[in-house]
């Protein structure tokens, strides 16, 4: 009878700490739950959505007042950062990756 009482408190513990930790979202999921505000309030889209919500996401992004062409242009401009072009293949890249809906 002990044994059976002593795993019911634990099984309670349990589900208890588990509802608790449920509740308090991490720093990240914080961050997540304003940016996915934020891109709803701006009724973004497809890439755009991507766009912001990636840069939004990063740790130090500066969203704030950033127009959806903005956040696409900084995007784009980091990806050809990334792959090292210079010149006319990235112009070509930017040109493009800015297109794209």
């Amino acid at each position: 009878m002990k044994m059976k009482m002593t795993i019911a408190v634990l099984l309670l513990s349990a589900v208890a700490a588990g509802y608790a930790g449920a509740a308090e979202q991490t720093a990240q999921q914080q961050k997540m739950t304003l940016c996915n505000k934020q891109a709803g309030e701006k009724a973004l889209k497809g890439d755009d959505r991507k766009a912001f919500m990636s840069n939004c996401l990063k740790k130090d992004a500066k969203v704030e007042g950033m127009t959806p062409q903005q956040m696409k242009m900084k995007t784009c401009n980091a990806d050809a950062g990334q792959k090292e072009l210079k010149g006319e293949a990235r112009k070509t890249f930017m040109s493009s990756c800015l297109k794209k809906s």
